[in-house]
C-alpha cells in the first residue's frame, strides 16, 4: 500500500513540473524569439520480478526547436534567423543564445540588444559601426555594409541547450559551454525587417494546462484515499 503513495508523489512531483513549464509557456507566448520549454520523463522501476514497482522521473527539460512565425517590422536593426542558428549576446551571466533579433546602435556605434548587451560577431567580440553611416545593410549570412564598406558581422551560432537548461531575460539561454559559430550551413541565415515571434501555440498549450492540472487533481485525491485507506488498516489490525 505504501508502493502506491511512493507512485502517486512520484507523479505528482512530475506533474507539477510540467505545470511550471506550461504556464512558463502561455507567459511567454508573446515574447519575441522565446521556444517553449517541453518536459521528457522516463519510469524508473525499483524491485525485481512481481516485486518490481515503477515510478515516474521528475523529468528532464528541453527546448523546442519549432520555429516561430517571422512578423516584418521594416524595422533595418530588427533580424530573424532562419534555421537551426542562435545570436550570441555578452551579458553578466556570459555569453548568452537567444533568438530575439531586436537589436539598436548606441551613439557610439555598437550593436546592442533591447536590454543593453552587445551583439557578437563568429569571434566572439561586440559589434562596432559607424555612428554617422546610419543603419547597416545586412547580408543573408549575417555581414554589415554601411555606404557599401563591410563593417562587419553578425555572429550565427550553434548551440545545444541541453538538459535542464538554464534561462537569461525572456527569452534568452546561458552557454554553458563557447559555442560554435555557424560555418557552411546553406538552412542556416538571417533576415533583416523581420523579428522571429514565440513558438508557443497557446491554445495548444492552456489545452495541455487544463488536462495536466486534472491529472494532478486525481492524483492527489488517489493519495488522500490511499492514505486513508492505510490508516484504517493500521486502526483495524491495531484494535486486534
Amino acid at each position: 500500500m505504501q508502493n502506491g503513495l511512493y507512485v502517486a508523489l512520484s507523479a505528482q512531483v512530475a506533474l507539477e513540473k510540467r505545470l511550471n513549464t506550461i504556464a512558463d509557456n502561455v507567459a511567454n507566448a508573446s515574447t519575441v524569439g522565446f521556444r517553449a520549454t517541453g518536459v521528457k520523463f522516463e519510469d524508473v522501476v525499483s524491485g525485481l520480478g512481481s516485486k518490481s514497482v515503477s515510478f515516474t522521473s521528475p523529468g528532464n527539460t528541453y527546448l523546442s526547436t519549432e520555429h516561430g512565425a517571422m512578423t516584418q517590422t521594416g524595422n533595418p536593426f530588427d533580424f530573424a534567423i532562419r534555421g537551426q542558428a542562435w545570436f550570441g549576446i555578452d551579458t553578466p551571466a556570459g555569453i548568452v543564445m537567444t533568438r530575439d533579433g531586436r537589436f539598436s546602435m548606441t551613439t557610439e556605434g555598437q550593436l546592442i540588444t533591447h536590454e543593453g548587451h552587445p551583439v557578437l560577431d563568429a569571434g566572439g567580440s561586440p559589434i562596432q559601426l559607424d555612428p554617422r553611416a546610419g543603419p547597416p545593410q545586412a547580408g543573408a549570412d549575417g555581414t554589415l555594409r554601411q555606404d557599401g564598406r563591410l563593417v562587419g558581422a553578425i555572429g550565427l551560432y550553434e548551440f545545444n541547450p541541453g538538459p535542464d537548461f538554464i534561462r537569461y531575460g525572456n527569452s534568452g539561454v546561458v552557454a554553458p559551454t563557447t559555442p560554435e559559430p555557424v560555418v557552411d550551413r546553406m538552412e542556416a541565415g538571417m533576415v533583416q525587417g523581420f523579428v522571429e515571434e514565440s513558438n508557443v501555440n497557446p491554445v495548444k498549450e492552456m489545452t495541455k494546462l487544463i488536462m495536466v492540472q486534472r491529472a494532478f487533481e486525481n492524483t492527489a485525491a488517489l493519495m488522500r484515499q490511499t492514505e486513508s485507506s492505510f490508516s484504517d488498516a493500521i486502526k483495524t489490525l491495531g484494535s486486534k
